[in-house]
């Protein structure tokens, strides 16, 4: 069994590698960038073990490398990284999708266009103030993609989506900082993946899903 004082530890540590997490994915922390532990502990609080131990899930993430040598410092973040995640996560996704599709209720169906009306929200609110609602509008479109899954059957596929889709995160959010996001295109998209799902037309789900996807690499 695990101690209170064990589970407080993993509390923090959790809470560390998230706050390290956003300043990675919003730029604050830039491509890298060596990740020295007491500078951290300055920054954010913490231990130097617990700070350890976030460093660690999060290189475990892909967002930070760490090697005997030379530590922590933040993943690289080039394009071919960007093309290399985009294609993965067409792979993983749409066949993630595939069996959900196979698997997938009502209830399943019913998560899906909540999903979607919730980023059509957010949507709306980070064309008004991009400072204000980019971590909402960057939460609902991975609880979407997260949705159009969850219904697969495999925990290891979700896990693998999911770290991919942390790994993309930066990449996002740059293109909405420099007004690459093209939010009437990202409508249509996600609106053409839910029709195809509740019509159980497992090819056009697929293939709306990895247009989706790739539209990445064009914004």
């Amino acid at each position: 069994m695990f101690s209170r004082g064990g589970e407080d530890n993993a509390t923090v540590v959790r809470l560390l590698a998230e706050q390290v997490r956003r300043d990675i994915s919003f730029g604050r922390l830039p491509p890298d960038t060596k990740l020295k532990i007491e500078e951290l502990r300055q920054r954010y609080g913490g231990s130097a073990h617990s700070f350890r131990e976030a460093l660690t899930l999060l290189a475990a993430d892909g967002l930070v490398e760490a090697s005997a040598q030379r530590g922590f410092r933040v993943a690289s973040a080039t394009q071919a990284d960007l093309e290399d995640i985009t294609r993965l996560r067409v792979e993983i996704e749409t066949l993630g999708l595939r069996w959900s599709m196979q698997n997938g209720d009502v209830q399943w169906e019913g998560a899906i266009i909540a999903a979607n009306h919730a980023l059509w929200r957010a949507e709306d609110k980070v064309a008004g103030d991009m400072d204000a609602f980019a971590l909402e509008w960057d939460e609902a479109g991975r609880a979407f993609h997260a949705n159009l899954i969850a219904a697969c059957g495999s925990p290891r596929l979700i896990d693998t989506q999911a770290r991919l889709y942390n790994q993309s995160r930066r990449f996002r959010l740059a293109a909405l900082r420099e007004g690459r996001i093209d939010f009437a295109a990202s409508r249509q998209a996600h609106d053409a993946i839910v029709a195809a799902v509740l019509a159980r037309d497992e090819e056009a789900a697929a293939s709306a899903l990895s247009d989706d996807i790739l539209g990445s690499l064009k914004s």
